[in-house]
């Protein structure tokens, strides 16, 4: 309730933009199984972990939906960016000269918000993506994403503070999540590899915590 709400508040600001027609699909429902519902596994790459400075350099996405990742969803764009992508290019190993010809912000954000329309977004470490993500939003269309988010990161702390289990440093990363319920390691620091790692997390903590019972959406936030 609270973010179509919120929406209303902006909906003149994005008249005829793609977040529009985004927000035009229905929200899903807190109270939904999840089994009813579709997602959005995403991913993106920066120039830097301050959203102040840095550039979002790459965005990769996957959907889950009917209980499984649905591999012919799997997108990867690379973005264009106004300066060097300088030393980050050691972490994420994408160059300058990968990025001459990549496509506009703009063009990404608009194929990422299709693809979102109408399900609920799940990233790992959510406030991160969503600074980039909604900063870049708010340039094109004057309002932030304002979407349902599940973050993995988030569900897996809260999963071990229920059973009083340890965090011990980098416990909490993809590699450490996937590892803990004996999913296999992967490609890091590629955005489409990361979300597609990502949507198979969710599965993962879904089926540990409902047993394959019904789970709602609002056992997931």
């Amino acid at each position: 309730m609270w973010l179509a709400l919120r929406r209303l508040g902006w909906a003149r600001r994005v008249a005829g933009t793609p977040l529009q027609a985004c927000w035009r699909e229905p929200l899903p429902g807190r109270r939904s199984d999840w089994r009813s519902l579709s997602f959005l596994a995403c991913d993106a790459e920066m120039s830097s972990l301050d959203p102040r400075q840095g550039e979002l350099l790459s965005l990769g996405w996957v959907t889950v939906a009917g209980g499984a990742v649905q591999l012919g969803t799997a997108r990867h764009h690379l973005l264009a960016s106004e300066r060097s992508v300088g030393q980050s290019a050691t972490v994420h190993q994408i160059h300058d000269r990968e990025l001459a010809g990549a496509a506009s912000p703009a063009t990404a954000m608009a194929a990422l918000l299709q693809a979102a329309a109408g399900k609920v977004l799940v990233l790992h470490h959510a406030p991160l993506d969503l600074a980039y993500l909604n900063r870049l939003s708010r340039q094109l269309y004057g309002a932030p994403l304002l979407l349902p988010v599940v973050d993995t990161l988030a569900l897996e702390r809260a999963q071990r503070e229920r059973r009083s289990s340890p965090l011990t440093p980098g416990a909490l990363t993809l590699q450490a999540c996937r590892a803990h319920y004996g999913l296999p390691g992967h490609g890091a620091h590629n955005a489409l590899l990361d979300a597609l790692a990502t949507a198979e997390l969710l599965l993962a903590q879904i089926a540990h915590r409902s047993g394959g019972g019904r789970l709602s959406l609002a056992d997931l936030r």
